[in-house]
């Protein structure tokens, strides 16, 4: 089988990308080894999250960094085991996390966090997903008076950035969520997001909409990627595919095809936890909300109340664990009348991220037509559809809606 460009992974990166090349008249096949939507496009909080303009940092204050280091705290944990391994990733994340990194990194982003809700509602719109998609925002909750009123100071310092948002004193939250407890004292509205009750189908809403167009989802191993003279050639169910270019999308298993190829981006894992809860009492969860100080996301979702969890550093391939989990439920139950869980094991998922804090969009520098798009750490959803259109603009040669050059593969050397 041939082809014009074979897109590697089927998230919603992937998926994006090969819907934006093919609306420019390029015939796409789609490859991953699972279904589309089946990994951490099928995990998250289901958030398009217009209003996250500054990157997530690594703190820089003496408290926070010796807080964490206890290894106690419901947001952030580690493997002691992982920690030589990720040292010298987590100081060049420390490092590009300082005040002007931050800028740079914020500047860097803005241009895609500005268009992210844009590019999702022309897929939404196309593939008849309206349903899936709410458009009511997400609340950031405190439960104590000083972190709620720094966190409104912070909102405040974000004006110049154009985000709409509320602040919410006792009363108004409790009115806009009715079944909170008493623990929650204040919080943020932001309204400039929207969110998703199945980020997984919204996933597998897009692939379909990619096959409605004429496009091809195979399975095949990514893993058999191999240059044969001006081809790209990878094996599929239905035998090798070859293409004069290649897109890995891979997410958290695209070093595995470039790392052999020689580039060294690093590209590390932050893992994260999701479980589904039925709420107690006939309670109603009507947003998204997050527990800023916990570092969770409960979300309303077609499965039940997802809760989500933040950062635990551990080896890809570490069994999952219920550790921060528990911690996160903990708070959550404190907040919110969560009733009995209703999966049987925590779902693991395993976000892309590189330590100056954007991906990797554009063309590698040493193999002609190979092309790289990953790395969108806690953002896939979000950044997915416009990510993809920007690849897709760069390799049809129109003019990319922005300027590319913060994301380049080569960057790092």
């Amino acid at each position: 089988m041939h082809c014009q460009t074979i897109v590697l992974g089927a998230g919603i990166v992937g998926i994006s990308t090969a819907l934006h090349l093919q609306a420019r008249g390029r015939k796409v096949i789609l490859i991953d080894r699972e279904e589309p939507g089946s990994g951490t496009s099928h995990g998250n909080a289901g958030l398009i999250e217009r209003s996250s303009v500054i990157p997530y940092a690594f703190p820089h204050d003496l408290s926070s960094l010796l807080r964490y280091g206890l290894n106690r705290q419901p947001d952030v944990r580690y493997s002691f085991t992982h920690l030589p391994k990720i040292g010298p990733w987590l100081f060049k994340y420390w490092k590009n996390s300082s005040p002007a990194g931050l800028a740079v990194a914020t500047q860097a982003m803005l241009p895609l966090v500005q268009r992210c809700v844009e590019e999702h509602d022309a897929l939404i719109d196309a593939a008849g997903l309206g349903e899936l998609v709410k458009a009511n925002g997400w609340i950031e909750v405190y439960r104590n008076e000083d972190a709620y009123n720094n966190a409104v100071a912070g909102a405040h310092a974000l004006k110049s950035y154009g985000l709409k948002y509320e602040i919410l004193d006792r009363q108004q939250l409790h009115e806009r969520e009715v079944d909170l407890s008493d623990n929650a004292v204040g919080g943020i509205h932001w309204l400039d997001p929207k969110t998703v009750s199945n980020p997984g189908g919204l996933t597998r809403g897009y692939a379909a909409l990619f096959v409605q167009r004429g496009g091809q989802f195979i399975h095949g191993d990514a893993r058999t990627l191999r240059q044969i003279g001006s081809e790209w050639q990878v094996d599929s169910r239905q035998g090798p595919i070859t293409a004069p270019e290649v897109v890995v999308a891979l997410g958290p298993q695209s070093a595995e095809l470039f790392k052999p190829l020689g580039y060294r981006i690093p590209l590390e894992i932050k893992r994260g936890y999701h479980m589904h809860y039925r709420a107690r009492d006939g309670a109603e969860l009507k947003h998204s909300i997050c527990d800023a100080q916990g570092g969770y996301v409960l979300a309303p979702m077609a499965m039940g109340i997802r809760l989500t969890t933040g950062i635990e550093f551990a080896a890809s391939t570490d069994a999952a664990n219920q550790i921060q989990l528990q911690r996160c439920e903990a708070l959550a139950r404190k907040v919110f009348p969560l009733g009995e869980r209703v999966d049987a094991e925590p779902w693991l998922g395993r976000r892309p991220c590189l330590p100056d804090m954007r991906p990797v969009i554009g063309p590698a520098a040493r193999h002609k037509g190979l092309w790289f798009n990953f790395g969108h750490a806690h953002h896939g959803l979000t950044l997915g559809p416009v990510t993809g259109r920007l690849l897709a603009e760069m390799m049809t040669g129109e003019t990319p809606f922005t300027d590319p050059a913060p994301y380049r593969a080569d960057r790092f050397n």
